[in-house]
């Protein structure tokens, strides 16, 4: 499971270190996609695959569901930690998320996020007054 906050920097090719301990879980091959709220979104190759098989299941009739597959998937780039275990952020992401030198990479359960670190600060500042005031459950059962 990927939890924690890690703030790496992208280097001059591209390219971050994925944080020690996230690398177990993430394995020996990562899948890196848009997310949403224009962050990047990094699986293991084997999670990429659960959630692929699950996403197309979705009815091609959906307008939703196309427009979710096209944005997903069409970003979708398969890539393989080097030896100093960094890996390539693919200029149209990188572009896509706004990324800059200063990055943060979060765990987020499945997978993990890379944002640009303004964009992330902004994202948490600007939620966390509804965060501590949630008054219904959104994971029913959870508290």
């Amino acid at each position: 499971m990927l939890l924690g906050t890690h703030t790496p920097k992208l280097d001059d090719k591209g390219r971050v270190i994925l944080p020690a301990k996230f690398r177990d879980d993430l394995g020996a091959g990562v899948v890196i996609t848009r997310g949403q709220d224009r962050c990047l979104y990094v699986f293991s190759t084997e999670e990429f695959e659960r959630v692929h098989e699950r996403i197309r299941e979705a009815p091609l009739s959906n307008k939703q569901a196309r427009d979710f597959l096209r944005m997903f998937l069409s970003g979708a780039s398969a890539e393989k930690p080097d030896s100093q275990n960094r890996i390539t952020v693919p200029p149209a992401l990188r572009a896509y998320a706004g990324l800059g030198r200063e990055l943060v990479v979060t765990g987020v359960g499945a997978h993990a996020e890379i944002w640009d670190a303004e964009a992330w600060n902004a994202y948490a500042e600007s939620n966390e007054e509804t965060y501590a005031e949630m008054e219904q459950e959104v994971i029913p059962g959870l508290f």
